[in-house]
């Protein structure tokens, strides 16, 4: 029950990122900041102000979309690699600042925190959450977020305001992990800034990229399938476990050149969605 849990979270975490990387084209290497961020602030809300859990969930969620859109707004400007190395740098300062906060808990982390997330909890915040982005991007913003992903300057050209667009899907997926963050605090009652640091971006990453980018349910399924792979390398060897990361960039270049757009490509939604037959005129 708990690893189903955990994937239901994971889910939320690679769905999060697919809005930023999949659909909009911003890669991101910082993304498990903004899980650090939302369960830091949902935990200390509970500890010690004595919030219930949903409020703590909401309010830590909210904190980390608002770091969201402060670091958005200089770091979206730029594009491509500048990028990446911008998020990735903001990771690392924020990690390296709750280690050093004493009422963050500094490296001993946060203990005692109540389990309250579960299985049916976390599976609704996820239903809950591919709803709210199927219908972002069916509207006109997530339209906007696809301009922006298959041509920038064709997007300017059209009148999109790219940069407002960009921080807005940053919030969003910061909104998110946020949620994903609280969630996880309150299913394994104890948090530690190392377990939000790099590595963890680069495995919600490996979610994104072997699940297909800019597609929800391949970003689960890749979440369903990194999330899996360590127990089942545990059942297999122990020894062999602690060599996931390799496993996963391995999984990566062979992705990469067997089916580049991921298990789950857009070519093959367009294959199994139903076709809408067209009405001949005067019938």
């Amino acid at each position: 029950m708990q690893i189903l849990t955990v994937i239901m979270i994971n889910s939320i975490l690679a769905v999060s990122l697919n809005l930023v990387t999949g659909y909009t084209g911003q890669l991101s290497l910082g993304h498990a900041t903004f899980m650090s961020l939302g369960a830091y602030a949902a935990t200390l809300l509970t500890l010690k102000l004595d919030f219930p859990f949903v409020a703590s969930l909401i309010l830590g969620a909210i904190v980390a979309a608002f770091f969201g859109f402060i670091i958005g707004v200089p770091t979206l400007r730029l594009k491509g690699d500048y990028l990446a190395i911008a998020t990735l740098g903001f990771g690392e300062i924020t990690k390296n600042i709750l280690l050093n906060l004493e009422f963050t808990g500094g490296p001993m982390g946060l203990r005692g925190i109540p389990k309250v997330t579960n299985i049916y909890i976390a599976t609704i915040v996820l239903l809950l959450v591919i709803f709210s982005l199927n219908r972002i991007m069916s509207s006109r913003v997530g339209k906007s977020f696809i301009a922006i992903r298959e041509d920038e300057l064709a997007a300017e050209a059209m009148g999109i305001n790219t940069t407002k667009f960009k921080i807005l899907a940053f919030t969003i997926g910061a909104f998110y992990a946020g949620i994903a963050g609280g969630l996880y605090a309150f299913l394994f009652r104890y948090i530690n800034p190392k377990d939000f640091g790099f590595m963890k971006s680069i495995e919600i990453l490996c979610m994104v990229v072997l699940g297909g980018m800019g597609n929800t349910y391949g970003a689960i399924l890749g979440a369903l399938f990194i999330t899996l792979l360590p127990e089942l390398l545990r059942i297999v060897s122990p020894a062999i476990a602690q060599y996931r990361m390799v496993l996963y960039g391995l999984l990566l270049v062979i992705m990469m050149i067997v089916q580049p757009e991921g298990i789950i490509s857009g070519s093959l939604l367009d294959k199994i969605k139903p076709k809408k037959k067209m009405e001949k005129g005067g019938q």
